[in-house]
């Protein structure tokens, strides 16, 4: 199967390619200037770098490849889209169009456009189905009774925001949202509720777009995720299973058990 592979920030893209490529797919790679990392290109058959507003170029080189199914991995900054954006008449005449300009509007405007181009916007989990998060407890400790409140609560208050284009992450404190994930990512969040619970224990849930599609902006977490909630005392992380990319899986729930954090996968 011939598919585009769409890369942004992150570990996720070359992940995909190299389990792609196992798989015996061809791929060819777009990557984000501002966002990919150089690695893609070398382990690409073919690889274009566009910037974010090429999106008559995007599609240009599509339909010259004669590319038909592609898939979008790997993380592209919120404040990125807004801020660094030079676009082409294409993206100009969407976002002239767009009723709201948030992430979930502007790509799902791009993801329209490329529908009526004949163009597939594929699963991004496609090619790494088995680092989706289990159901239930991964670690060896599971969630106490007032994490798993916290856990609980967390999960309410994410799947409330999950309609919103915020981040996906809560951070809770004995049953108080202590902060909610923006444009800085889940690290900063996480230290920014450190800042203001005064060395109390936290916990992490972090939660899918209520979308039935996982088109694009899936939640990963990886293995650099424990030495932050090791920092600043988060003691659980709730993920929705299948759902959710585990990146570095086995040596993240090592990592996990030997710090004593708890981590389960919600259903």
């Amino acid at each position: 199967m011939r598919y585009g592979l769409i890369a942004g920030n992150g570990r996720f893209p070359l992940l995909a390619l190299e389990s792609a490529t196992r798989l015996g797919h061809q791929v060819t790679v777009l990557a984000i200037e501002e966002e990919a990392s150089r690695e893609v290109e070398a382990r690409a058959e073919r690889c274009y770098w566009l910037s974010l507003g090429d999106l008559g170029r995007l599609i240009d080189i599509l339909k010259q490849e004669g590319i038909t199914e592609v898939v979008m991995c790997g993380q592209v900054k919120h404040g990125k889209i807004f801020s660094n954006i030079r676009p082409d008449w294409r993206l100009l005449k969407l976002l002239t169009m767009l009723p709201s300009k948030n992430t979930d509007g502007l790509i799902g405007g791009v993801v329209r456009i490329l529908e009526d181009e004949g163009i597939h916007l594929r699963d991004s989990t496609t090619f790494l189905k088995p680092m989706l998060a289990s159901p239930g407890p991964m670690t060896r400790r599971k969630p106490g009774k007032e994490e798993q409140t916290d856990i609980d609560y967390g999960r309410r208050v994410a799947n409330a925001l999950s309609g919103f284009d915020v981040g996906q992450s809560v951070a809770i404190c004995e049953r108080a949202c202590v902060a909610l994930e923006a444009m800085e990512g889940t690290d900063a969040m996480l230290r920014r509720a450190a800042g203001l619970v005064s060395g109390r224990r936290l916990t992490l849930v972090k939660a899918a777009r209520r979308r039935e599609h996982l088109l694009f902006d899936v939640p990963v977490v990886g293995l650099e995720t424990i030495p932050v909630m090791r920092e600043t005392g988060t003691t659980a992380l709730a993920i929705e299973a299948g759902r959710t990319l585990m990146l570095d899986r086995e040596r993240m729930i090592e990592a996990a058990n030997e710090a004593d954090i708890a981590i389960v996968g919600l259903t």
